[in-house]
C-alpha cells in the first residue's frame, strides 16, 4: 500500500511540475519537490523509515528541551536585576518569548512521535486496531498534511522575508533580532511532515498486521507506570 501511495505522489508531483511551468501549480511553486520527496519516502521500507523519523523527532525534542533551562535562567536573571538591583533589562522579555517559541515549535514532532499530545479518544479507543489504523490513515491526509505542508511552505516565505529585511522585534525598546528564530517555523513544518509520514506508515502496518508498531519510550507518565505495575501485580496474584 505504501509503495502505491508513493507512486501516486510522484505522479501528482510530475503533474504539478508541468502545471508550474505554465505558472498554474496545483498547490505551490515548490510543491512538486515536496511531492516527489514524499513519494520517495513512501517507497522506502516502512519500519526503517519509522525508526529514522522517531529517532530524529525525539532527538530534536530532547535538544530543544534545554531551552526550558535557558528560559528559567533568563527569568531568574531578570527578577534579580529588577527587584534586587533595580535595573530591569530591555531585552529579557523578547528573549523569553524566543525561547518559549523555540520550545513550542520544535517540540511538535516529538509530541507526535511519543504520543504526548492531547487526544480525545473516548470513542476511538473502543475500535479494533485495524479500524483505528484506517481512521488515522484517512484523517492524516484530510487534516494533518494540508496544515503542516502549508506551515512549511508559507513559513519558508515568512522566514525568508524576515532574513531579507533583517527583522527586529517591535514589541520592546531593545529591538533585538528575530529573523533567526523565525527560521524555526518552516523547520517545524518539515519535522512534522517527516514524522507524519512515519505515522501513516504505522497506520498501514497496523492495517496489515492488526497490531500497532511499538514506539520509542523516551519518557513515561507516573500514572501509566503505576497502572502497569498494578496490572502486573494483579496477574501475579491470579497465577
Amino acid at each position: 500500500m505504501s509503495k502505491t501511495i508513493g507512486k501516486i505522489l510522484i505522479l501528482v508531483g510530475f503533474l504539478d511540475y508541468v502545471l508550474a511551468i505554465f505558472e498554474q501549480p496545483l498547490i505551490h511553486k515548490y510543491s512538486p519537490l515536496l511531492l516527489w520527496t514524499l513519494g520517495v519516502l513512501f517507497i522506502v521500507p516502512m519500519r526503517t523509515y519509522i525508526k529514522f523519523a522517531d529517532t530524529l523527532s525525539t532527538s530534536m525534542g530532547k535538544a530543544f528541551s534545554w531551552c526550558i533551562v535557558i528560559l528559567m535562567g533568563g527569568t531568574v536573571y531578570e527578577v534579580v536585576m529588577a527587584y534586587v538591583f533595580n535595573k530591569p533589562t530591555l531585552w529579557n522579555f523578547d528573549f523569553s518569548m524566543q525561547m518559549y517559541g523555540a520550545i513550542l515549535m520544535m517540540s511538535g514532532a516529538y509530541c507526535l512521535a511519543t504520543e504526548s499530545h492531547v487526544r480525545g479518544d473516548v470513542i476511538y479507543r473502543l475500535f479494533k486496531p485495524r479500524t483505528q489504523g484506517w481512521i488515522d490513515l484517512v484523517l492524516y491526509f484530510i487534516f494533518f498534511f494540508p496544515g503542516v505542508i502549508a506551515l512549511a511552505f508559507y513559513g519558508y516565505e515568512y522566514a525568508a522575508l524576515a532574513w531579507k529585511i533583517k527583522e527586529t522585534s517591535w514589541s520592546s525598546p531593545a529591538q533585538i533580532q528575530i529573523y533567526m528564530v523565525k527560521s524555526m517555523i518552516p523547520a517545524a513544518g518539515i519535522l512534522l511532515i517527516i514524522q507524519g509520514v512515519s505515522e501513516v506508515f504505522r497506520s498501514v502496518i497496523c492495517i496489515q498486521t492488526g497490531h500497532w508498531p511499538a514506539r520509542m519510550v523516551v519518557a513515561e507518565e507516573t500514572e501509566k507506570i503505576l497502572m502497569r505495575t498494578a496490572q502486573d501485580e494483579d496477574q501475579k496474584d491470579v497465577i
